[in-house]
């Protein structure tokens, strides 16, 4: 029986590229969508009077859709080794990083009034509980997206070269 070299199983893993598909980047991008969906649900089932009903929320309504949509565009292309595409999962990483910062933020320190027990008090828009909850859906969708970019840019720049290589013995 015949042993490979450490440098003949990468040429494989590499020729084995140009077959198949980069499911790793796909399936985190899905865990990313999973998690935008798991905070889209928590924030937009919050019954705390009419604090919601701005046009913030309906910026980030459209956001959520975009995102999705995007992200599972993005999906398919770096499951065929587009560079672009990983490129494109990076940012929209970045873009849920900055969304903590925006209405989670704004409705963490944001005070509403609630009649409870026929009392009008001032009750927190979001409590601490659902703050970490939502702050870490878009972490963990955003570690999704910046993993999915990275492995996707790695590996398409690899097959890139690979191919590169193959012409040029041609």
């Amino acid at each position: 029986m015949m042993t490979l070299s450490l440098e003949d199983k990468k040429a494989i893993q590499l020729d084995r590229m140009r077959y198949t598909k980069n499911t790793f980047s796909s399936r985190m991008v899905y865990l990313a969508i999973l998690f935008d969906v798991f905070y889209f649900v928590s924030i937009y089932e919050s019954d705390v009077g009419n604090w919601y009903y701005t046009w913030l929320i309906g910026i980030s309504i459209v956001y959520n859709l975009v995102f999705m949509l995007v992200a599972f565009l993005a999906s398919e292309g770096v499951k065929n080794y587009k560079i672009s595409y990983g490129y494109m999962l990076c940012g929209l990483g970045i873009g849920q990083l900055v969304r903590i910062f925006i209405l989670p933020m704004m409705a963490n320190s944001a005070m509403t009034k609630r009649v409870i027990d026929k009392k009008t008090v001032e009750v927190p828009v979001m409590e601490t509980p659902q703050f970490v909850w939502v702050v870490a859906c878009l972490v963990l969708s955003a570690v999704c997206c910046l993993a999915a970019g990275a492995v996707a840019v790695t590996r398409s720049r690899k097959l890139a070269a690979y191919n590169a290589s193959l012409l040029e013995k041609a």
